[in-house]
């Protein structure tokens, strides 16, 4: 079984022997752990001066830079981030993925066209619009879905490179949604819905990923009919087995090791944190491990490979 088989297992909520998949949805330590710049911190300003030649070295570079990390840490899926980001050029990094290590990976990348929660300096205007410009920002909304459905089109024309789109607005804060769950069904819920089924039709896998606490609109994300739910954060409240209870039979879990504990915890409390994720997400299948958010610049990298390791040793069915 490959690492894409088996993380397409895992998202179909069925048996998987030996490991537990895992994944990050961004591995900014690539210059500590493999010595390499990560794609997305990579500069093309001068990307159109470029030669064909030089460019392609670029793409290359990109592609080996995801595939170590994903060897280093037997990662099931790559999230490929394409820098520059363009059609073209998406197409080219992800031929380069699957042309250097074939189909052992699950390749996906952001594909979610939802409102998220507003920067501080749109915040107030956004919601004002929410209640003197309803039809407006459905507009919008329709805009958005329009734009990803259309990319997603193209993309398919060019079958066997990309497996899913992981959909990262972020609707919540620690202590709760941005979105009240009225709110959430009207301007959110329709369109997360309408993309996901959209990919389904063309043959992708969607996972829905937002931090914070889910717990209001939970059931309305599960009922838009995602594979899976990422990163179900514990610094916003999300009980994992509480989760898995209320919905393990109907979407696989991606998470969810505590982040603040990484950062600032003792190498005990990592230990303890990741065994419960391990416990509490294994049991039943449709389980991915991996981290509440990232591996963000900043994470001490002993932390992540602390967990890394301990999941090797003990995520195995």
């Amino acid at each position: 079984m490959t690492e894409r088989e088996r993380f397409i297992r895992a998202l179909k909520r069925q048996p998987i022997e030996g490991h537990c998949p895992t994944f990050e949805l961004v591995f900014y330590l690539t210059l500590e752990a493999i010595g390499r710049i990560h794609p997305s911190h990579l500069r093309y300003d001068q990307w159109k001066q470029m030669s064909p030649r030089e460019q392609q070295l670029q793409i290359n570079y990109q592609a080996d830079t995801y595939i170590e990390t994903a060897e280093k840490y037997h990662h099931s899926a790559i999230f490929v981030h394409p820098n520059p980001y363009d059609f073209e050029n998406t197409v080219r990094l992800l031929e380069a993925i699957r042309e250097k290590s074939g189909d052992k990976y699950y390749l996906t990348m952001h594909g979610d066209c939802t409102f998220s929660i507003p920067d501080g300096n749109g915040m107030m205007a956004f919601s004002e619009r929410m209640y003197e410009d309803a039809e407006g920002l459905k507009k919008d909304a329709r805009k958005m879905l329009e734009n990803s459905v259309r990319f997603a089109e193209r993309l398919s024309k060019h079958p066997g490179l990309l497996d899913g789109f992981t959909l990262c607005a972020d609707y919540c804060f620690n202590v709760n949604p941005f979105f009240s769950p009225a709110q959430f069904g009207e301007f959110v819920a329709p369109y997360l819905e309408r993309v996901i089924k959209e990919y389904h039709d063309m043959g992708y896998y969607a996972v829905k990923h937002t931090d914070g606490n889910i717990m209001p609109i939970l059931d309305q994300m599960v009922q838009c009919g995602p594979d899976a739910l990422h990163s179900l954060d514990p610094q916003g409240g999300v009980d994992l087995a509480q989760v898995k209870r209320l919905y393990g039979d109907r979407v696989a879990l991606c998470g969810n090791v505590n982040c603040g504990l990484l950062q600032t915890g003792t190498e005990e409390e990592v230990v303890a944190d990741t065994r419960r994720a391990l416990r509490d997400g294994m049991n039943g299948w449709g389980f991915i491990f991996c981290t509440s958010n990232c591996a963000y610049t900043g994470l001490p990298l002993e932390r992540y490979e602390l967990m890394n390791r301990v999941w090797w040793e003990e995520g195995v069915y």
